[in-house]
């Protein structure tokens, strides 16, 4: 009786949307690569994003860890203050040993050390009219986590200006609330100004030094402005354009509201009429 002949088996066909992948690439975000909605591409186009972050803080700190985790190819760190004690406690890119050094120093070694493919390009400075439109037009998106209105409705002005979409984020105590912002995809679509049109009272910039902040709140939110900041860039899910996110985590709920288009805003209408 004859042995049967063997067959070989077939090579499974090259992925193209991975093709360009190195080795080592593909095992770190193969992860992502699987997820249907992601895939190689999502993934390329997280490689190629360019994304300023504002505020190295509370916020910051996990948004930052999970971009650059995700590889999203270019960070930009807003923040001109540097490592306290007290930050320790929510402001988890840090450690003991980064006391009295720069955040954006801490901050970039932490990253790279956690991801090589990442570039860090970093701003030691705060954001004023002066400075927001020339760091804002290098980058495709921006996410904001700054603790004052004057700084947030300066970025909103200069990404409206620049057609840049502003993923914004804010905690206090034991609260926090993201939305994304970009009236050049829509015409429905508000900026952040119509939302809050000027500065509030002084009442409303208390700080987290002022009324307490429970450290996984950050945590909560950052993580959550980053997974907001990975869905704009791959074109994945629901956008939280045109809505905005309330987190409660003492009775751990969270309600999605509509932010309606302000016809006689100052800042975004001008992108409606052009």
């Amino acid at each position: 009786m004859k042995p049967r002949a063997v067959q070989a088996a077939s090579a499974p066909p090259v992925r193209a949307d991975i093709m360009d992948f190195t080795d080592e690439q593909l095992e770190r975000y193969a992860r992502h690569i699987v997820l249907k909605e992601v895939g190689g591409e999502g993934q390329k186009a997280l490689l190629k994003a360019r994304v300023l972050v504002i505020g190295a803080g509370g916020l910051g700190s996990p948004l930052l860890l999970y971009l650059a985790a995700a590889g999203v190819g270019t960070i930009g760190i807003v923040d001109d203050d540097r490592v306290a004690l007290s930050n320790l406690q929510r402001q988890i890119v840090y450690g003991s040993d980064d006391l009295a050094q720069r955040k954006v120093d801490a901050a970039r070694d932490r990253l790279q050390a956690l991801n090589p493919d990442v570039k860090i390009e970093r701003h030691v400075l705060r954001l004023d009219e002066t400075n927001a439109r020339d760091i804002v037009k290098n980058y495709d998106l921006v996410a904001d986590g700054s603790d004052n209105f004057a700084t947030r409705l300066t970025v909103n002005d200069a990404c409206v200006a620049l057609g840049k979409t502003l993923v914004s984020a804010a905690i206090a105590s034991y609260d926090g609330q993201i939305a994304t912002f970009k009236p050049h995809a829509g015409k429905g679509l508000p900026c952040y100004r119509c939302f809050v049109p000027d500065l509030p009272g002084e009442d409303a910039d208390r700080t987290c030094a002022d009324t307490g902040i429970l450290g996984a709140v950050a945590g909560v939110v950052g993580s959550l402005q980053a997974l907001e900041v990975i869905k704009e860039i791959t074109g994945i899910g629901d956008s939280l354009a045109g809505k905005l996110m309330i987190f409660d985590g003492l009775s751990m709920r969270t309600r999605l509201i509509s932010l309606p288009k302000e016809p006689d805003c100052p800042v975004c209408r001008k992108v409606t009429e052009q």
